[in-house]
């Protein structure tokens, strides 16, 4: 079965901003919570499909990646999730960005039953603080000549990376952090409200599950800090606008050693001065002149690969006449084959004549009974509309 839209599931357009999306998914999780409809295995698709779909509109990076390209955009990580994988380079699929499941709005939903932030029972399993970096997003823009070779490209990004004052644990040199007294160091705490029980980030240590007293006072006591990191991207033939890179590992680091997030490389091809392009095909528009075009003969094309391509004209060519040459456009990423270049052929009228070439033209006129066959035609047509012999 097919997957359903995203926008469609939640109920809002495509345009809707941030407010409109947490609330219609607020009012979906509410109606087709599994603790509210035990049993019912279509109650619980439903909550399970509006979830998959918040967690993806919710977030900047994966919405605007959904937008582009669709469901396609995540395939291999059921629509989301932090921590997820792409496959590959290029054509391939897009990695989820960094972000939770449902419990982000559930903390909004439920906090009041918590007093607030009150104290809760602390659930067991593996501490919080060691949280994966978030994805990021650099956008290149290349010139048709660099899509076309393939090049090597040096970038700087701006990075959160871990602090080396305090190794990435957040505290001044010489303290520790210490485990947080709420939740007893798992980052989450429970609330249990009628038929309800929520897990919600611990209000204290903010999901962390360690205080930190101390604070390091390069970082603030986050771990982290901004650092512009050179980097060497690797651009493939043929990439064209919307090929996504992913750098494995480059993206923010994580928290506490997390595991640090991927960079994820979006390509810009820049419009060129000569060359128009529609997926692996170029085309041209290649001025000659009334002579050359009357007299047919020789014209040399030029190419990406640098070479210029000879094709000879026919007597009598017209503006419009469109040449073919096959091979000549752009290859497939991954090698996967080789457009074509189209060669449309614009006739153009010489200006600024001598009284001798016009002369010479007019004679041309006159002894030009019966070459302008189109002209002529159009001209029989209009008296004949009018009635004219």
């Amino acid at each position: 079965m097919a997957k359903r839209d995203f926008y469609e599931v939640l109920g809002v357009k495509k345009g809707a901003d941030a407010a409109s999306i947490k609330s219609a998914y607020r009012k979906l999780a509410m109606k087709h919570h599994p603790d509210r409809n035990p049993d019912d295995k279509k109650a619980e698709e439903k909550f399970r499909e509006a979830t998959e779909a918040y967690d993806v509109l919710k977030d900047d990076q994966k919405r605007a990646a959904y937008d582009q390209f669709g469901h396609r955009a995540f395939e291999g990580n059921n629509g989301g999730g932090g921590g997820g994988r792409g496959r590959g380079r290029g054509g391939g699929g897009f990695s989820g960005f960094s972000g939770g499941g449902f419990s982000d709005i559930f903390d909004d939903m439920f906090s009041d039953f918590m007093g607030g932030g009150g104290r809760g029972r602390g659930r067991g399993g593996q501490r919080q603080q060691n949280r994966r970096g978030e994805d990021l997003r650099y956008d290149l823009a290349v010139d048709l000549e660099q899509a076309f070779q393939g090049c090597s490209e040096k970038i700087s990004v701006p990075i959160p990376s871990t602090c080396d004052a305090c190794s990435g644990t957040g505290a001044k040199k010489g303290s520790q952090p210490k485990t947080c007294s709420t939740c007893g160091g798992h980052g989450k705490v429970r609330a249990q409200q009628g038929f309800f029980s929520m897990e919600r980030s611990c209000p204290k240590c903010h999901g962390q599950g360690e205080i930190i007293s101390n604070p390091c006072t390069s970082c603030g006591g986050q771990g982290r800090v901004q650092k512009n990191k050179a980097l060497n991207v690797n651009i493939p033939q043929g990439v064209d606008t919307g090929t996504r890179i992913r750098l494995a590992g480059e993206g923010g680091a994580g928290l506490r050693g997390g595991d640090a997030g991927d960079l994820y490389i979006f390509v810009q091809v820049k419009p060129h001065e000569l060359f128009a392009r529609e997926g692996n095909n170029l085309f041209l528009q290649m001025p000659v002149s009334m002579f050359k075009a009357i007299l047919g003969g020789n014209v040399d094309i030029p190419s990406l690969d640098g070479k210029m391509a000879r094709v000879t004209l026919e007597e009598g060519t017209q503006s419009g006449h469109r040449l073919r040459l096959k091979g000549k456009g752009m290859p497939g990423l991954q090698g996967r084959g080789r457009g074509d270049m189209y060669v449309d052929i614009h006739v153009e009228t010489p200006v600024n004549l001598s009284t001798k070439q016009k002369g010479l033209l007019k004679q041309m006129e006159q002894a030009g009974k019966n070459q302008n066959p189109e002209s002529d035609s159009f001209v029989n047509r209009i008296k004949k509309m009018f009635g004219e012999n």
